[in-house]
């Protein structure tokens, strides 16, 4: 059969039955040409001899004639057509193993390029060539090539599977669902197809969605472990700097106890050494007045011993200490070591609380006031910094975000997961509040500040009276005056702690806070009390400890 680049030429020389070249062309009365063996079949089966192409009538058999032109023109071109198809043939991959043979080549087997499902027959580019040209071939149903077409046959009927039961989720044929299955449901093959493509289509989507969210988690645990990375390394190097820091000051500790113990050793040593010098010359001197006495008292002229007696006072000793009560007792050492360790552990505890605030004010955000929720009696500087009590009530929308009856404003930043930490001053204030409180707090009323209200704070009342709100609340013990505060949240572990900046101390720490909900910065700056309080609670930069 010809190649494609052939196809114009070879509808000239088909034969209308059998759809193929023409094989010994004969032509009937009526001038159409047909294979000699198709048109005599054709008659043979038939009670009426019409032409095929023409529907024409003969009343008798017509006598056929061979139609010689045609005859040379079809044996040129079937020559013709063989060279090429010989030519295109070679030039077609041969099937490989893993690929499907094309079943109509005979000797060396070419590459399929379809399979047909209703011939269960695999074709190469050559023999596909039927199926793409002629008409009855057109409506066979090709698709990719595939192996063991037998197995879409009925092994029970040898029919073509063409229909889905829908009870059974097996494909049948037309002999099934009248026989074995005539009580099932079933459809036709394409449309159970079809519906199996669209659900198969979901799938893949639904897959794809998968994919995609686990690719996205891979980044974002990725993102999460170069964070964790990141706070690793930043951890260890404070650590170093917080031990190489405890290692000086514990070597300092060291030496000062050493040289405190040496100091009073070498203290006593002195007075030891005083006193012996002064009991040395005291011998001295007492040897000097026993060798005089000794000397005279062998003397034996009497008027001379009497006179020397006279002069040498020996009555009278030289001038000495009394060394009865005298004594040099050892230094005591008692206490030394444990004021000394003492001292190291608060020098330490503050080197520790140090190194603790410089790590939370990493996490520094920046806050402002939200005025929606200022109290009517506040007045907000305008960059949502400051927040004083102004003693005037002033015409504000009673929205729902705003506290009706007590002198709070929250910030307007918001968190639900991680860590933050601001600083406020509080300085030349008799009175105010600070932390954090949750989102559903009640703010028309007069609010209770304690966790379980939802509110986490710290408070002065009356100038020096410092309180953790707690359940009860708790009693501060500061050394000094609070200048600046800072306030630290880590979400997920619930902890909230509040800092003297100034003096690098930690004030109190709300510890096993369960947080359920957003959190906000939470401001009171306390009743004006007739300009005694007017001083504003302000959000200050973050700058590190030293």
């Amino acid at each position: 059969m010809a190649a494609a680049n052939y196809l114009r030429s070879e509808d000239q020389f088909l034969c209308s039955i059998c759809l193929d070249v023409l094989t010994d062309p004969v032509t009937t009365p009526c001038g159409h040409n047909f294979c000699k063996t198709c048109i005599t079949e054709h008659w043979n089966t038939n009670d009426r001899f019409l032409c095929p192409l023409c529907n024409k009538a003969f009343t008798t058999r017509p006598d056929l004639c061979v139609n010689t032109l045609l005859s040379e023109m079809v044996s040129q071109f079937r020559q013709s057509a063989q060279q090429d198809a010989s030519s295109s043939s070679s030039e077609q991959q041969v099937s490989k193993p893993g690929e499907v043979p094309c079943d109509v080549c005979a000797g060396t087997k070419l590459k399929a390029l379809k399979s047909c499902l209703v011939c269960l027959v695999s074709y190469c580019e050559t023999h596909l060539e039927p199926h793409l040209t002629a008409s009855r071939l057109k409506r066979h149903q090709l698709i990719d090539p595939v192996e063991n077409l037998d197995s879409r046959m009925c092994t029970k009927h040898d029919k073509p599977l063409e229909l889905f039961c829908k009870t059974d989720q097996t494909c049948i044929c037309v002999l099934c669902s009248v026989l074995d299955h005539k009580t099932h449901e079933f459809v036709p093959l394409k449309e159970e197809y079809e519906g199996q493509k669209a659900e198969l289509g979901k799938t893949e989507a639904e897959i794809q969605q998968m994919i995609l969210k686990r690719r996205l988690k891979i980044e974002e645990i990725k993102r999460s472990a170069d964070l964790s990375q990141e706070d690793a390394d930043r951890e260890i190097a404070e650590g170093v700097q917080v031990f190489t820091s405890l290692k000086e000051r514990v070597e300092r500790g060291q030496a000062e106890l050493i040289n405190t113990i040496k100091e009073k050793q070498e203290r006593a040593e002195k007075q030891a050494q005083a006193f012996i010098r002064e009991l040395e010359q005291e011998i001295s001197e007492l040897m000097k007045r026993r060798t005089e006495v000794e000397q005279l008292s062998r003397s034996e002229d009497h008027l001379h011993l009497l006179q020397s007696v006279q002069t040498l006072n020996t009555n009278q000793p030289p001038a000495t200490r009394d060394w009865t009560e005298v004594s040099v007792p050892p230094p005591s050492y008692e206490g030394t070591v444990s004021r000394a360790v003492a001292q190291l552990e608060e020098d330490l505890s503050k080197e520790m609380i140090k190194a603790e605030l410089r790590r939370v004010q990493q996490f520094a955000v920046d806050v402002t006031l939200d005025p929606d929720t200022a109290n009517p009696d506040l007045i907000l500087s305008d960059d949502g910094k400051q927040v004083y009590d102004s003693d005037v009530e002033k015409n504000l929308p009673d929205n729902p975000e705003r506290f009706s009856k007590s002198t709070c404003v929250l910030g307007e930043q918001s968190f639900s997961s991680g860590r933050f930490y601001f600083e406020v001053q509080v300085k030349e204030k008799t009175e105010w509040t600070l932390g954090v409180a949750r989102e559903s707090i009640n703010r028309k009323e007069i609010i209770i500040l304690s966790p379980k209200n939802g509110y986490w704070t710290v408070w002065l009342r009356n100038g020096n009276e410092y309180k953790a709100a707690g359940n009860p609340s708790v009693l501060l013990s500061l050394r000094s005056q609070l200048q600046k505060v800072g306030v630290f949240v880590d979400y997920e572990d619930g902890l909230v702690s509040f800092y003297d900046v100034d003096a690098a101390a930690l004030i109190y720490s709300f510890t096993s806070c369960s947080f359920t909900e957003k959190l906000f910065p939470f401001f009171s700056p306390g009743n004006n009390d007739g300009g005694k309080n007017s001083a504003p609670l302000i959000i200050s930069p973050v700058h590190a400890v030293d």
